[in-house]
């Protein structure tokens, strides 16, 4: 159990920071009671059950507040305030998600939406519309990454609407196909299963590869 609400409380911290929580102690309270949790050696609902609620209080880790959320998730198996910020904030993790996929971090988000170079409010419509087209946030971001790694590998930019536009097809997007081919002086190689041998195409001819294996030049090549 220790590390089931170490993970809701380090998701509740993640979640404080995008919905842009200025009380950054607020945030470093539930990333140092999951720390706790996370190396206490005795399941945290035996001490609740051995030595109740003030069992569950540590000075400068684990306060009151949380210590009610860590009963309430013993009792009951879930924490409210952690289910009612997942719904507060899931428009504003989609978008967090998409920036993600386009090489993002968190606190560059932050940097480029206080210079408005990025403006929430623009990507607040579509974020909105995809979560109601999936359902939920998790199925949100699964479908901006299967769009994210389809544009991506093809060398294309990609929108939260592209992710409409390829809805009923996101199951055929496929990432393109990327190989490596060897190469010997520009000319290309294959490899002869049945001498085991590499030989090098040039001019429709087999010439059999006798230079070092150093001097073959892998190429990228599409598919």
């Amino acid at each position: 159990m220790n590390k089931e609400i170490a993970k809701i409380f380090n998701e509740m911290a993640h979640l404080l920071d995008i919905s842009g929580e200025k009380i950054v102690q607020r945030i470093n309270a539930y990333k140092k009671a999951a720390a706790y949790l996370e190396s206490l050696p005795t399941d945290v609902s035996d001490i609740y059950k051995n030595d109740g609620f003030k069992a569950l209080l540590v000075p400068r880790t684990i306060g009151e507040k949380n210590a009610k959320k860590i009963e309430e998730y013993i009792k009951r198996g879930k924490i409210k305030e952690f289910e009612e910020l997942m719904e507060e904030t899931a428009i504003r993790q989609i978008i967090t998600h998409f920036f993600q996929t386009k090489g993002l971090s968190l606190q560059e988000l932050k940097e480029n939406a206080k210079k408005r170079k990025i403006v929430y409010s623009r990507f607040t419509k579509p974020a909105k519309q995809l979560l109601e087209l999936a359902g939920s946030i998790e199925k949100a971001k699964e479908a901006i990454n299967t769009v994210s790694s389809w544009a991506t590998s093809r060398k294309l930019d990609y929108t939260i609407e592209t992710v409409f536009k390829k809805w009923l097809e996101l199951d055929k997007l496929k990432p393109k196909e990327i190989v490596k081919k060897p190469f010997y002086k520009g000319d290309p190689m294959i490899w002869s299963e049945a001498k085991k041998k590499w030989f090098v195409i040039r001019d429709g001819e087999w010439l059999e590869f006798a230079d070092k294996q150093s001097t073959v030049e892998w190429k990228v090549i599409d598919k």
